[in-house]
């Protein structure tokens, strides 16, 4: 994998002599306070701004910061007109504008398209302090208040969009993010690199316009640079036959050298394409001069197999290891996307994290609570990135797949934070993981073999002999977090490869007797192999020998503890069938569901191109190929989420009707053996067609809530 400069190298702007800011400011007031005249850097977000290192806007503020830069914050402007974005004068350098700490369109809308009531990133929680789409809003409107100013984006939106992509919210094919926002450039994944080089490179000058080396970057262009070898799509993993259909890469340049999408390859032979085979490249092409070609953003939006393919190959240019750059027409210009961020080292991480951040919401708030941060304000971030590759979820196209980790001294050295300067701290920390809780220090045993690597996931569909799954450092480290003096109890919040943890059962044992506050939460997602392989899930056996694991360490140490598993309901390839298994399993196990989420497309990620296409990326992508059964009609993710709640009597008329037409009549009746009753409770199951029960938030793709029934009371 390429080198990268330390992130801390750097010789400092010259504002590093006015010392360190309390708070960044959000007003002229606190500027004038400060002595300054002017920002360098601006950042308008879409969420309130807390100085804490798991919030966006707080670390790259502060770490441009600590390069001598002079960093404001503009957070939750009034996006109706360009005023509010003149509140803290014209930047010297740029401004940087992220929708926050998550998608706004997530962020405000249900899967089911209906609105929020609450929103966590927003003082007391109040909702509609945000437009639909951010990050081009907020672009706009910044571009409208200084015309001349640079304007960069970044952050989870601009990063899920940074191609053309399927929009749940419009049911449409979008254009990527950086063509509507009309920026000068986007910032994908960790942006820490690249934003602190693009600053430094505008401080001595250089204009934006002629910054387009930097890794982690994309910008507008308008053909294929002198040097560059270009390939398209179709020589990567041939979408296969096109026939009756315009040649997907007709709009190549001259000189392409490009292969075409072979017509004569049969679709019985695609047909046995190994799940997940990817494209060998070729040895004598330099990775670093070599540029992809995808189908056009017209192209995608009008031909659903073009869609996948696209969808596929992307996928395959995600290892910064390997990675290749990108390009994608969009009318008369074309999307250019540099290789992926190289990962931060450990020594560069730890800093980030102790920069000095005030670890609190900005004093101008008062009183006011903001949800995101009281869940988060006693948890420690060890880790980002996440090796699983599940298809729902977006954590790998934003974070990667190389898992960066926080050093042991680092993480303790926060701990000690949070015990001496967060307010309402009472001794327990009520997390200490990331994206995953036990994939610290888990890595390919072999960096070459890991730089080389095109696979999606390291775990599915096993986990591959090249990983090091050996939870030894972790074990140690939860150990050492439970001896710094004044914790009383340090909690695993965070998600749990429970398909990692079996391989470890003495860290399944350290878990158990240590770190669980009497209720675990694991997402097996599903019970039934047909959605399980479309996910890239390990199949409910492994959750099986988890929960063995787990009730006999419980019963070691003395506790009643109980797993929660999580489930995802309308999940792309799944049946009505496939969810009525899940919810005899449900009742088998005695488990009754507090709350549902059903399947939420995100841009980009792979499953969400197999809800637009009806296609599965996850093989090669034919015309003849492999058909998937999605779930989009109103009444059908109903009824998933009905079988899901197959206890509410709410839901029994629907599932009897569906019960009777699956030609499963048997499973109507009063007995054990049945999933639903005969019966129906007066006033019950009477709900008029558009009303539904509110859902809670639980995470991007979306997932069910499940609790136990009528757990016995718990040991004190």
């Amino acid at each position: 994998m390429d080198q990268a400069p330390d992130l801390f190298s750097y010789r400092k702007h010259w504002a590093h002599k006015l010392g360190t800011a309390p708070e960044l400011p959000m007003s002229r007031a606190e500027m004038d306070l400060l002595g300054w005249d002017a920002c360098d850097v601006i950042i308008v977000t879409g969420d309130a701004y807390v100085d804490h290192p798991s919030f966006g806007m707080a670390i790259i503020g502060r770490l441009l910061e600590a390069q001598g830069f002079r960093v404001g914050i503009i957070s939750q402007p009034d996006w109706r007109s360009a005023q509010d974005f003149t509140r803290l004068g014209r930047p010297t350098l740029f401004f940087g504008v992220t929708a926050g700490n998550m998608d706004s369109m997530v962020n405000r809308y249900t899967s089911d398209r209906r609105l929020r009531s609450t929103d966590a990133y927003t003082p007391d929680g109040a909702p509609g302090k945000r437009p639909d789409h951010s990050v081009t809003v907020y672009a706009q409107r910044a571009r409208e208040a200084y015309r001349d100013v640079p304007i960069i984006i970044g952050g989870i939106e601009a990063s899920l969009r940074r191609i053309a992509h399927y929009d749940h919210w419009s049911e449409k094919v979008k254009r990527a993010a950086l063509v509507d926002a009309k920026a000068d450039l986007l910032i994908f994944g960790n942006a820490e690199r690249a934003v602190v080089e693009v600053a430094h490179r505008l401080a001595r000058g250089e204009p934006i316009g002629t910054i387009r080396d930097l890794r982690g970057t994309g910008f507008l262009v308008h053909g294929v640079p002198d040097g560059w070898t270009e390939i398209d799509a179709g020589q990567v993993d041939r979408p296969g036959p096109v026939a009756a259909h315009p040649d997907p890469y007709a709009s190549e340049p001259a000189g392409c050298t490009a292969v075409k999408a072979d017509a004569s390859v049969s679709t019985a032979a695609t047909a046995a394409a190994v799940p997940i085979q990817f494209h060998r490249r070729p040895r004598h092409l330099d990775r670093g001069r070599t540029v992809v070609r995808l189908p056009s953003y017209e192209q995608v939006r009008d031909d659903p197999v073009l869609y996948a393919h696209a969808s596929r190959v992307f996928h395959q240019e995600t290892n910064p290891g390997n990675a290749r750059a990108l390009i994608q027409n969009h009318g008369d210009r074309a999307v250019w996307l540099n290789p992926p961020p190289i990962p931060l080292t450990s020594a560069e991480f730890d800093r980030v994290y102790e920069l000095p951040y005030s670890r609190r919401p900005h004093a101008g708030y008062g009183a006011s609570s903001i949800p995101a941060w009281e869940m988060i304000r006693f948890s420690v971030n060890i880790l980002r990135g996440c090796f699983g590759g599940c298809t729902f979820c977006s954590i790998t196209e934003h974070e990667g797949r190389i898992i960066q980790n926080r050093s042991a001294e680092s993480i303790l050295r926060e701990m000690e934070e949070i015990r001496d300067r967060t307010p309402g701290f009472t001794g327990t920390i009520s997390d200490l993981g990331g994206p995953t809780a036990n994939m610290w220090r888990l890595a390919c045993k072999d960096p070459a073999v890991e730089s080389a690597c095109r696979k999606p996931s390291c775990v599915y569909p096993d986990i591959c002999p090249n990983l090091n799954t050996d939870h030894g450092p972790l074990i140690q480290l939860y150990r050492r977090a439970r001896q710094v003096p004044g914790i009383k109890r340090v909690l695993i919040a965070s998600g749990l490869r429970y398909d990692l943890a079996v391989r470890s059962p003495e860290y399944v044992r350290e878990l158990v007797s240590h770190h669980v506050g009497g209720y675990l939460k694991i997402a097996p997602e599903h019970t039934e192999p047909g959605p399980l392989s479309k996910m890239m899930k390990p199949g409910i056996g492994t959750y099986d020998r988890f929960k063995a694991l787990f009730d006999k360490f419980s019963k070691e140490a003395g506790k009643e503890q109980y797993l929660i598993p999580y489930f995802i309901s309308a999940h792309p390839g799944t049946t009505d069938e496939d969810m009525m298994h899940l919810a005899l399993w449900l009742k088998k196990h005695d488990f009754r569901p507090d709350q549902v989420q059903a399947f939420l497309p995100t841009p980009m990620a792979t499953a969400s191109a197999m809800y637009h296409t009806g296609l599965n990326p996850l093989k090669r992508v034919t015309r003849g190929g492999e058909k998937m059964m999605v779930v989009r009609g109103a009444r059908q993710r109903r009824l998933h989420k009905a079988f899901l709640r197959y206890h509410d009597p709410e839901n029994w008329p629907l599932l009897r009707e569906a019960l009777k037409s699956m030609g499963r009549a048997d499973l109507i009746g009063n007995g054990k053996r049945h999933l639903v009753p005969a019966f129906q409770p007066a006033g019950t199951g009477l709900r008029p067609e558009g009303r539904r029960r509110p859902t809670a938030v639980t995470g991007v793709g979306g997932t069910t809530a499940m609790r136990p029934v009528r757990p016995p009371a718990r040991k004190r």
